[in-house]
């Protein structure tokens, strides 16, 4: 299919509205429609907050590059489970944070930094929601991403439940990948795209331990994974680890150690080589594989259709007006 066309023409449109007050609607959610570019200075509460973020997040990306995975994935977990609330931020027993699911966050340290910043400048006007959309973006941007724009006017959820959390499992099949971003609002392309976020982190070898040995329950590896790509894996991530070992972390895009934003995690989707099975279904819907050859084929391509797809990500069932709260601390209700 051809999809390039239509990735930088969405990329083209989002970029068009960086510099004017438009309602983020059209290309974004319904549920996103209230947010709107430059919130904060329209209503005169923190006109300088994405600068006053860009800065602290330069400071935090130059002492460490891992900071941007951790991001992605930490706003991925916040959006995916019960919109795009800072839900995820709130500790408590049985918050989401405590979810299984969720072992392994990070990034939590520098929205507090962000976060005391900002209300040191601007007490009580600035959510935690907007503060990890706008500071997810930055860190992207500083680690060779597009730098989108990111529509602002989010509250912060007054609640947290382990429970809401229902992320898939890392080995499901293209399809059922697809009902989950389908029932959070999002769709195909979202999927095939935002699953790029991949290109960088790392990932527990419990993830990909059914891939090495046991596929499908066969007792054998998955027959479609490159042979040298199985045995580095299998070195990395032995069968059973022993008793007091640590489950070992590994990177989710080998060629991509320092993590800057790069489409060489599509390329290795193409040559049978992903590390997770959900990625490497990629491969097998019609949809999907084309719009893997075009990522391959195009990195300014992927940087527009991952911009688009964030930002539609972002605006998944906000709080807005008078719903939640401005959290003075991210991680407790006011």
């Amino acid at each position: 299919m051809k999809r390039g066309c239509c990735l930088f023409l969405a990329f083209v449109v989002i970029m068009a509205v960086c510099s004017v007050k438009v309602a983020a609607s059209g290309l974004l959610p319904p549920e996103s429609s209230p947010l709107i570019r430059h919130y904060y200075k329209v209503h005169n509460t923190c006109a300088n907050v994405e600068p006053f973020v860009r800065y602290q997040m330069k400071l935090s990306f130059d002492k460490d590059k891992t900071i941007t995975p951790k991001l992605i994935k930490l706003l991925y977990s916040d959006c995916m489970v019960n919109g795009c609330d800072a839900s995820i931020l709130l500790d408590g027993d049985n918050t989401e944070k405590t979810s299984p699911k969720n072992r392994g966050l990070g990034a939590f340290v520098v929205i507090d930094k962000v976060k005391k910043v900002i209300e040191a400048r601007c007490p009580g006007a600035v959510s935690c929601s907007d503060i990890l959309n706008i500071a997810t973006r930055d860190a992207i941007f500083f680690s060779g991403g597009p730098s989108y724009p990111v529509f602002l006017g989010r509250r912060d959820g007054l609640k947290s439940e382990a429970s809401w959390v229902d992320l898939p499992s890392p080995s499901i099949s293209w399809e059922a990948a697809l009902a989950y971003f389908t029932s959070k609002g999002l769709n195909l392309q979202d999927m095939g795209t935002l699953l790029g976020g991949h290109m960088m982190g790392r990932t527990r070898c419990s993830n990909i331990l059914d891939r090495l040995y046991n596929f499908n329950n066969t007792g054998k590896p998955d027959p479609t994974m490159e042979p040298t790509t199985l045995t580095s894996l299998q070195k990395q991530c032995p069968k059973k680890v022993k008793l007091g070992q640590p489950n070992p972390l590994i990177n989710l895009n080998p060629e991509n150690p320092n993590n800057k934003f790069t489409n060489s995690y599509y390329k290795r989707i193409l040559a049978n080589k992903a590390v997770l099975g959900v990625d490497q279904q990629l491969l097998y819907g019609d949809d999907t594989h084309d719009l893997t050859d075009e990522f391959v084929k195009g990195l300014e391509d992927f940087k527009g259709g991952f911009a688009y797809s964030m930002s539609r990500m972002g605006g998944l069932k906000v709080l807005t007006g008078t719903q939640g709260e401005i959290r003075r601390n991210c991680h407790v209700i006011n």
